[in-house]
């Protein structure tokens, strides 16, 4: 890590309606440390995310949290849909706040990256009713074949979202980030890997995202254009290595979308935020020709990459991963020019510090 002050990385910066420390972000990362029968989360999820907010990290967004027994993909994973769960998460948002910073709840749905056993016994949803490929993580079973949705089963599932996001603002979380990425149920009305519908919400490209265009309607709906993020993705779980036909045909169709259900934030996800898909541009770069609004970053993101990033004005903000749960003083580390601490799957999996 170079030693060069990170003048934007630090700076303040409003986005939305949140007017943030620092120009940094902690990633969802999935941790399932909640209660596996309840989703409620405990004093030590509170722990964790207060000290990245003591530490100065502008906008935490947290882990995948449910919607419905029916979106839940791992053991362990948090919910936002029972009064109980939402009461829990009270405490989080209170700490994180008192130290200053803000927090928004990811909002999630699974679809077909589930099993039975997860979901209460009900089969996992899904846009058509094929099996991805592979296992639940930390399950070690097989993806379920899905249930094709029903029109109506769209609407229920529609209103889960909208309801989630209104019961985040309720547990005192200062707005929400859609997970519409890597495979997960949006996603999957999104690609024509799992959607092979044949009514509005199949066809082509345009035609597959009105599911997602309307989980976005209602949830703006529910909590307004600025505090709402949508984080979307080529990215899939089940198919690592998945890459649109033609990248920036595809980028600037999302982009349209946005734009039509009146989005102002967006979160493209990559694995690697320097890899090049198209023209010899990033995903971030090409994102950035048809999107002038606020754009979070991610992928495996440096100090110093995230620094030129922000400079350049591909990015707003700049998202970490895994260095943030190895380094629960990351920025001080940076500040400091210290070493960061790696991240060691292990360790870090095991523990929530």
């Amino acid at each position: 890590m170079s030693t060069r002050v990170k003048k934007k990385l630090m700076e303040p910066v409003q986005i939305g309606a949140w007017k943030l420390r620092t120009r940094t972000a902690m990633a969802p990362m999935t941790r399932c440390f909640a209660d596996d029968e309840t989703g409620v989360v405990g004093r030590d999820v509170m722990e964790y995310y207060r000290k990245r907010a003591a530490d100065g990290i502008g906008l935490i967004i947290t882990e995948g949290i449910v919607i419905s027994p029916r979106a839940k993909g791992n053991p362990g994973v948090p919910g936002l849909y029972t009064k109980e769960q939402i009461e829990s998460w009270k405490p989080v948002t209170e700490a994180v706040h008192r130290e200053g910073g803000r927090i928004i709840a990811q909002i999630w749905h699974v679809g077909r990256a589930s099993h039975h056993e997860l979901t209460g016994g009900w089969p996992p949803q899904s846009a058509s009713p094929l099996r991805a490929e592979g296992r639940v993580p930390r399950f070690r079973k097989p993806f379920d074949t899905p249930e094709e949705m029903s029109i109506d089963d769209i609407r229920e599932v529609v209103g889960q979202y909208a309801q989630a996001a209104k019961n985040a603002l309720e547990a005192g979380f200062d707005g929400v980030e859609i997970h519409g990425a890597h495979g997960y149920l949006i996603d999957q009305f999104n690609s024509d890997v799992s959607n092979r519908r044949t009514d509005r919400y199949g066809g082509d490209l345009a035609q597959r995202l009105t599911f997602m265009k309307e989980v976005l309607n209602a949830v703006i709906d529910a909590v307004g254009a600025d505090r709402t993020l949508i984080r979307f993705s080529a990215l899939k779980i089940d198919q690592p290595d998945y890459m649109w036909e033609e990248p920036e045909a595809a980028i600037r169709t999302f982009i349209e979308a946005f734009k039509e259900a009146g989005v102002r934030m967006i979160h493209p996800s990559t694995m690697n935020f320097q890899e090049t898909i198209a023209d010899g541009k990033t995903l971030h770069q090409l994102v950035r020709q048809f999107w002038d609004g606020m754009i979070v970053g991610v992928g495996d993101l440096d100090p110093d990459t995230a620094e030129q990033a922000i400079e350049e004005g591909i990015i707003d903000v700049a998202a970490f991963g895994r260095p943030l749960i190895a380094n629960p003083d990351f920025l001080h580390r940076v500040n400091q020019g210290s070493p960061l601490i790696e991240y060691d799957p292990k360790k870090h999996l095991a523990t929530l510090e």
